[in-house]
């Protein structure tokens, strides 16, 4: 099975950017949709982006649309996060998940394998 670890999380002030990395092993990124998560103080963990397996189709939630930006390095087994344009409300804990399906869902449940989570503070 694969194992997944976040890396690339801390404290940005609003307006910055930040790139998480999830990097995979135990199994090749090729097989797997792949989701990234956040989870704020007090709230429900949140769909944020999903990456198919091949690569080609991409989703976003309404609230990271035009800011974050989501990639897979087969070579590397990693999938990548860019955050631009950080805001107070993007604070949370940042999870990688896949998923064995060839979409990505916005469905927690649908995944099987998650990351311990990387943490994201966005302050001045």
């Amino acid at each position: 099975q694969v194992q997944l670890v976040e890396s690339g999380g801390g404290l940005v002030q609003p307006g910055g950017s930040l790139r998480l990395s999830c990097a995979a092993s135990g199994g090749a990124l090729s097989s797997y949709s792949m989701g990234w998560f956040r989870q704020a103080p007090g709230k429900v963990r949140e769909f944020l982006v999903g990456i198919s397996r091949s690569g080609l189709i991409k989703a976003y939630a309404n609230s990271v649309k035009g800011r974050f930006t989501v990639s897979t390095d087969y070579a590397k087994n990693t999938v990548d996060l860019q955050m631009n344009s950080l805001k107070s409300e993007d604070t949370g804990v940042y999870y990688c998940a896949a998923e064995t399906s060839a979409y990505a869902t916005g469905v927690a449940a649908n995944y099987d394998y998650w990351g311990l989570g990387t943490p994201v503070t966005v302050s001045s």
